[in-house]
């Protein structure tokens, strides 16, 4: 039987590479984003090679978190693995000079969003003493740098939660792993940047970043582990990056 994987963020990037390597592997896919016409789009795209469930809401919405997942239809109730990848960065600047509508959104979808739909689907697993959790985190998760303050400290905690979830739930046979990526070429720094292409695009000026399928690889090995074995933290790295901020261009 095919497991029932849910991935938050699913339209574009990181989420929709999972979403296509997952299909690939004998996974029935629940994609969950704000943009429905892209959703739609990838479901389209993978309906000869999975079964595919569209969920279209907002996740800093409690109330529209709760009620996508409570409206499921029966078979696809039992979700067996919850992919925490929704989460963005805005803004790059000093925290002086911070903007609050960066600030919040950052913290609603990374911290809030994740939290709300983790507590919607963990009672699940839990009823059933089995599942995963995987968390895509951050560089940003494991240190801090110039300007990325509060971006930073979002992915701080999606860190402690996978730590803390990790804890919570051993005793319900539930895995939890944290992915920390470092720079991986994706619509991020588009979002962070506000739709400055140029600025995005010179962020991987010069060196090769990860891109989404390398993420995917490492989320479909995490999930083709035994029972018995569980990755609890893992970090992956562009060759040419050391640090958040340390890098080497051609």
């Amino acid at each position: 039987m095919k497991k029932i994987v849910l991935i938050t963020g699913a339209t574009a990037g990181i989420g929709e590479a999972i979403a296509k390597i997952l299909a690939k592997n004998n996974f029935k896919l629940i994609l969950t984003g704000r943009r429905l016409d892209r959703l739609e789009e990838l479901k389209k795209s993978l309906k000869n090679e999975t079964d595919v469930l569209c969920l279209n809401f907002d996740i800093r919405s409690q109330s529209e978190v709760e009620n996508a997942i409570l409206s499921l239809p029966e078979e696809w109730e039992n979700i067996d693995v919850l992919i925490n990848n929704a989460g963005l960065a805005v803004g790059l600047s000093h925290i002086n000079d911070g903007v609050i509508d960066d600030w919040e959104r950052m913290i609603d979808t990374n911290i809030k969003g994740l939290l709300y739909i983790t507590r919607s689907v963990s009672p699940i697993m839990v009823k059933k003493k089995q599942g995963h959790i995987i968390n895509i985190a951050s560089i940003a998760g494991k240190e801090v740098y110039e300007n990325g303050n509060v971006y930073s400290a979002t992915k701080h905690a999606v860190d402690a939660l996978s730590k803390a979830m990790r804890i919570d739930f051993v005793h319900d046979g539930i895995k939890v792993t944290n992915i920390a990526p470092g720079m991986v070429d994706t619509e991020f720094s588009l979002v962070r940047f506000k739709g400055d292409q140029g600025r995005a695009d010179n962020v991987y000026s010069g060196l090769t970043p990860l891109y989404g399928e390398d993420i995917a690889e490492v989320v479909l090995f995490a999930l083709q582990r035994p029972a018995h074995v569980n990755l609890n933290d893992i970090v992956i790295m562009p060759t040419a990056q050391a640090t958040a901020t340390i890098v080497h261009r051609n």
